[in-house]
């Protein structure tokens, strides 16, 4: 069974920075789509970046400039890099994937938040 793990949340002060790792289970394949969402109590999913195995990445606008999305193939583990955080960053955050997508209909599953499988969750709280 397929299965994401979350790790490296915590608190941290604004204007500091987490880097948040997400390892992948041994059915991790070459032709990945993987993404990060948050959502903060009371409010929607956010869709916060996304990458695809050709190299293709996009970020939300909220956190774009800021927040850097990777993967170590050799680790299978997905990262997110967050700089410059603030307040309105605190959220759960959770790392998802879906395999054997193109680019083009990985970023529609991004956009829809349809991917096959997600992680359980870290909370990421900035305090001012």
């Amino acid at each position: 069974q397929g299965q994401l793990v979350e790790s490296g949340g915590g608190s941290v002060q604004a204007g500091g920075s987490l880097r948040l790792p997400c390892a992948a289970s041994a059915y991790f394949r070459s032709n990945y789509c993987m993404g990060w969402f948050r959502q903060a109590p009371g409010q929607e999913r956010e869709g916060g970046a996304h990458i695809h195995s050709v190299g293709v990445t996009t970020y939300a606008d909220s956190v774009e400039g800021r927040f850097t999305i990777s993967i170590d193939n050799n680790k299978n583990t997905l990262y997110l890099q967050m700089n410059s955080l603030q307040p309105e960053d605190t959220a759960m955050y959770y790392c998802a994937a879906s395999f054997g997508l193109t680019s083009g209909t990985c970023y529609t599953v991004h956009s829809a938040g349809t991917y096959a499988y997600w992680g359980q969750g870290t909370q990421v709280t900035v305090s001012s």
